[in-house]
């Protein structure tokens, strides 16, 4: 093909064309896109899209918050606790009942025996129900729903 046989077409059609794909990019939310023909090659990157978090390093700022949140509650809370401590068996997300619908698992008050289900931890998109290794009475619950928690953290105080 020949210069002669090819459609010269002006430049401004062009730069429309790339400021039309360039709001694209922008009101889709997208990272890139990339347009090729045989003459030229557009490329137009929105907002980088983060990085996958790091399997190590992800649990990190959750770890820095919780901490933050549980120091002031422990500075807050006697010297002595009586009774047993349920801790958090891994690292996730504290939920009270199996479903925003349902009721919570156990109150302050409750009694509860042991292998009893008493909260749901998310981790990693499974959620794991924690059971209870004492009977007693749940004396007092340290987490709110659906906030972070550590690895041993205190969950809860049965008496």
């Amino acid at each position: 093909m020949n210069l002669k046989d090819k459609e010269i077409r002006p430049i401004e059609d062009t730069i429309d064309c790339i400021e039309a794909l360039a709001k694209i990019v922008k009101e889709n939310d997208l990272g890139k896109i990339k347009i090729s023909t045989e003459d030229i090659d557009i490329v137009i990157e929105g907002k980088k899209c983060p990085p996958p978090p790091a399997m190590m390093g992800a649990p990190a700022p959750a770890a820095a918050a919780a901490v933050a949140v549980a120091a002031p509650a422990a500075a807050a809370a006697p010297a002595e606790e009586s009774g047993n401590i349920i801790k958090s068996p891994i690292i996730g997300t504290f939920y009270s009942s199996p479903s925003p619908e349902k009721p919570a698992f156990v109150k302050v008050g409750d009694s509860i025996n042991a292998g009893d289900v008493v909260c749901i931890i998310e981790s990693m998109k499974l959620m794991n129900e924690i059971n209870s290794e004492f009977s007693g009475k749940v004396a007092e619950i340290y987490v709110n729903n659906g906030d972070s928690v550590e690895y041993g953290q205190k969950i809860m105080r049965i008496e």
